[in-house]
This record gives structure tokens, C-alpha cells and sequence, in this order.
């Protein structure tokens, strides 16, 4: 990767809209649509109505916020990763706190910009499109659904799958589970590249190649999302659909980009890159529609069809002499000279060891000099310091009132401080924040992320990098626990001023 990164000016459109479906009265998409800072990011919430838009919502609000305190030089593909991870573990913690959010997820698709290098994350079955400056378009996304994960391992055609009863399945969402995999990229992008983050809310309606067609003949970005809502509608509008388009750099006319392509293909006939190929070697169908709405596979999904194993080839007889039945027939006197010189050899070596006893130092009777025992040299390598503080930060989740019981006095007698903010380990700052947040006061957390951040701000180190991002991950998840303590409030509130079932006052 180039480190001179070119300066481009950014365009972008956003639109997000509930669809006709009466079944989905709220839109539970969620969007970041930030030009100032270069980050977008488009998320499907999964649960139905209240549950899935707080998803996604939440999603939304920790990207953004990590974003918000980045600093210049971070590792941006490092942040969003984190980020879409923690932004997993406060859905997840939600789900398991709340019954009524208990089936709740959500995908995210999310785009960075600087310069001209594009940083892509990416979880569940929402899309990024990469549009070239000559009219290429790549799907750089691949959605993690049962049936195309099928389709992709060459057990399933995508005809089969777009009818497969398990088509609404995904297989990977932040928050089903408290672990998640984030798939991550990093490229450099030319002049005039554009960019598609959408629903499958669109998907579902527009075509690849339709929306390879739109995207070609479409000056204005505003009046190309426009133009897919409309078709969308046109066919139905079946679920929630939002998209962003970005433009990096100058505007390439439609007419211009046409002139560039081959003139015997139109935008019609022009296929699809998919970001990756199976493993033999073809792509996905472009027209496929993704699933979506299940991120909870029961125990069964897609059964693959039985393995079918080639024959194997009859095994040939080893190349070896029968030892007991020789062409001579004489395979009994040869043992008995093959037992005698064996005997031979024997003696011969008790006899040799035997007359030179004393001139073998592990042979002799008496020690002369004492043994001198070592103990083994640990030539393990040490731990890198990232493999520590993960190993530290495992410590306070498990039980993070022991850790606060036991290494606050640890640290001030070390450090010699009155009061754990004080400390100037930036490392120790962080774990005590995290224990504080895990215990619910999240006063004391803020202050400690804060402390954190500047004592790494004092010593940039690699180290100290990643302490600072967590610590600015740390201080997203107090305002998701904030807005999640002011639910708690307003539909506490809702319950006292309720009035009574029975109540005859007017």
C-alpha cells in the first residue's frame, strides 16, 4: 500500500425508506452518512420492530463514536474492526439482558475514506459495491447466508438457492452471538471510483447488473437513489431498504464512462466481478437474492448432498522377498548363520567393554568429579505485549470485582499514587475502567478512559496505540449503557403513569 496517499474530494447520497410492507410498520435499517469524516455505514436490523431497530441503531451509534475520537495516524482498519466487535458485545449483552430484545441483531456493511485508500467491515448480508472509473462493477462483499455459503462451496447452483426454503437465513450478525468475525479490506481506489452500501432491501428488487446500469448512466447521486427506491416500490418494496452512493474524486460523466467501454457491450449484457470466487473457480450469480431476517439457524439448515467418494486403486504387493521361503529352498540354514554371527557380535562387544572399563568415564566404579546439574534454559520467546494485555483484560471479564478488590492495591503501592486515577500506566487505567463499566459505574469508567487516553497521548508506543483505541471503544459502550439506562427509565415511568385497568376516572 502506497503511503502517499492522494487527496480526492468526496460526494456521496443517502436514503433510507420503511418499504410498503405493513408487516414492518418502523424501518429497523440504520445508516452513518458523515462526508466530513469519511465514514459510512448502512445496518439491517433482525428481530422485528422494536428489537431490530435498536440493533441496528446501536451498531451505528458505537461506529460513530469510535470514529469521533479517532486521531490522526490511527490504524483505521484496526478501529472499525474493534469497533463492529464491541458494537457485537453491547447488542449481544442487550439480547441477554432484555427478553424482548433476546432474538435481536443486526447486519453492518461500513466504508472508510482517506485519500484514495477505501477500508471496508463487513458482517451479515448487507452490500458494499465498487464502481471502476471505466464501468466495472465489483460486488466487494460476500453475504453470510446459509444458502450462498452453499452456493460459494459448489453444492448448491444459485437457482436452487434462490428458492431454497432457507433463504432468509443468515448465518453471521452482530449480536447472535458473543464472538463474531468481521470481514475486513483495504485497497486503493482510482479518480472517479464510486462506491454502493445498501440493504438487502434493495438487493432484493435491483439486480447486479441493473444496478451496474444505474450506476453508469447516473450523473447525480441523489437522483440515482431516487431511482432505486422508485423500482423498489415498482416491485413491491417488500422490506426496510436504505443505500448510500460515494464518489471519490472528479465526476465522471455517464457519456464519458460509456465512451471508455467497449462498444459492443452495454450495461446490460456486462457481467458482474464478484469480490471472491468458490473454490472452483466460479461466481456467484449475479441475480441472486440474498437472505436476511434470521440470524437464529435452528439445529438444522441446508443438508448438503452425500459426499461421493472415488474408487481407490487396488494396492499393489510390496516389492519384498518372502524372509521364510527363498527361490534355493535353503532358508533354514540361513538363520542358523544369521543366529551365530549375531552371538559373535555379542560377545565380542561384552569383551571389548569389559577390558576397557576404566577408560569409559560413564563406565567407572568410583566419581571423580562431582555432577553438576543445570536446570533447563527457558528458550521460550517472550510474550508480545498485545498477548499480555489480552491476557490482563480476560482477568477483569471474568471477575471484574476480584480484579478490583485485589490489583487496586497492587497498583498504588507500585506506583506510589493515592488514588487510581492517578496512576500513569495507561494500560492499568484501561483495566480499571473496563472492571468499573462491567460493575455499572460508569462515572468512575469515564474518568478512567479518559485518564487512559492521555497517559497514552504521553507515550506513543504500539502498545499504548491499542490501549488508546479500546479505552475510545470503551467510552462508546458508556454512552450505549447511558441510553439503554434511559429506556429503563422512560418505560418505568410509562408504568407508573400508567392509569389502572379498572379506573373510572374520566
Amino acid at each position: 500500500m502506497s503511503e502517499d496517499t492522494k487527496t480526492f474530494q468526496i460526494q456521496s447520497a443517502a436514503l433510507s425508506d420503511r418499504g410498503l410492507n405493513e408487516r414492518r410498520p418502523l424501518n429497523e435499517d440504520a445508516y452513518l452518512h458523515d462526508r466530513e469524516r469519511s465514514i459510512f455505514a448502512v445496518a439491517d436490523g433482525v428481530g422485528g420492530a422494536e428489537a431490530g431497530e435498536v440493533a441496528s441503531q446501536t451498531a451505528i451509534e458505537v461506529l460513530d463514536e469510535a470514529f469521533r475520537h479517532q486521531t490522526d495516524g490511527a490504524d483505521v482498519e484496526d478501529l472499525m474492526e474493534l469497533a463492529i466487535q464491541r458494537a457485537n458485545a453491547s447488542i449481544h449483552q442487550m439480547a441477554q439482558e432484555h427478553a424482548k430484545f433476546s432474538m435481536m441483531a443486526t447486519t453492518i456493511v461500513a466504508l472508510h475514506l482517506k485519500g484514495n485508500v477505501a477500508t471496508f467491515g463487513h458482517v451479515g448480508d448487507s452490500r458494499l459495491y465498487r464502481l471502476t472509473p471505466d464501468g466495472q462493477l465489483h460486488r466487494e462483499t460476500e453475504d453470510h447466508s446459509i444458502v450462498e455459503e452453499e452456493v460459494r462451496a459448489g453444492r448448491m447452483t444459485p437457482e436452487q438457492a434462490a428458492n431454497h426454503p432457507s433463504k432468509n437465513v443468515i448465518s453471521r450478525a452482530l449480536g447472535a452471538e458473543q464472538g463474531v468475525e468481521v470481514d475486513m479490506k483495504t485497497m486503493e481506489v482510482e479518480d472517479g471510483t464510486e462506491f454502493l452500501l445498501c440493504t438487502d432491501g434493495i438487493t432484493r428488487h435491483v439486480s447486479d447488473n441493473e444496478l451496474r446500469q444505474l450506476m453508469v448512466v447516473s450523473n447525480n447521486l441523489d437522483e440515482l437513489c431516487d431511482e432505486l427506491k422508485r423500482r423498489c416500490y415498482e416491485r413491491g418494496a417488500e422490506d426496510n431498504l436504505t443505500v448510500i452512493a460515494v464518489r471519490v474524486g472528479d465526476q465522471l460523466k455517464s457519456d464519458e464512462r460509456l465512451a471508455e467501454m467497449e462498444p459492443t457491450i452495454t450495461p446490460e449484457t456486462q457481467p458482474v466481478y464478484a469480490a471472491a470466487q468458490s473454490g472452483n473457480g466460479s461466481t456467484a450469480d449475479t441475480t441472486f437474492l440474498p437472505a436476511s431476517r434470521i440470524a437464529f439457524p435452528g439445529p438444522t439448515s441446508v443438508e448438503p448432498p452425500p459426499v461421493v467418494r472415488e474408487p481407490r486403486e487396488p494396492r499393489q504387493p510390496l516389492n519384498v522377498a518372502d524372509p521364510y521361503h527363498d527361490k534355493a529352498g535353503s532358508s533354514g540354514v540361513g538363520r542358523v548363520v544369521g543366529v551365530l554371527l549375531v552371538l559373535a557380535l555379542l560377545g565380542a562387544a561384552f569383551y571389548a567393554g569389559a577390558r576397557f572399563k576404566e577408560r569409559i568415564p560413564f563406565l567407572a566404579t568410583k566419581t571423580t568429579q562431582p555432577v553438576v546439574t543445570t536446570a533447563p534454559v527457558n528458550t521460550a520467546p517472550p510474550e508480545e505485549p498485545f498477548v499480555q494485555f489480552e491476557r490482563a483484560r480476560r482477568r477483569v471479564d471474568q471477575d471484574p470485582r476480584a480484579w478490583l478488590a485485589n490489583d487496586i492495591g497492587k497498583e498504588l503501592l507500585a506506583s506510589g499514587v493515592q488514588s487510581p486515577l492517578d496512576s500513569p500506566n495507561a494500560e492499568f487505567l484501561y483495566l480499571y475502567g473496563r472492571a468499573n463499566l462491567l460493575t455499572g459505574n460508569t462515572d468512575e469508567a469515564g474518568k478512567a478512559f479518559d485518564a487512559a487516553i492521555a497517559k497514552a497521548n504521553l507515550n506513543p508506543t504500539p502498545a499504548n496505540a491499542t490501549i488508546k483505541k479500546e479505552a475510545t471503544l470503551g467510552l462508546a459502550m458508556i454512552t450505549v449503557r447511558t441510553q439503554k439506562d434511559r429506556w429503563k427509565v422512560l418505560n418505568h415511568y410509562e408504568e407508573l403513569t400508567k392509569p389502572p385497568a379498572n379506573s373510572n376516572a374520566p
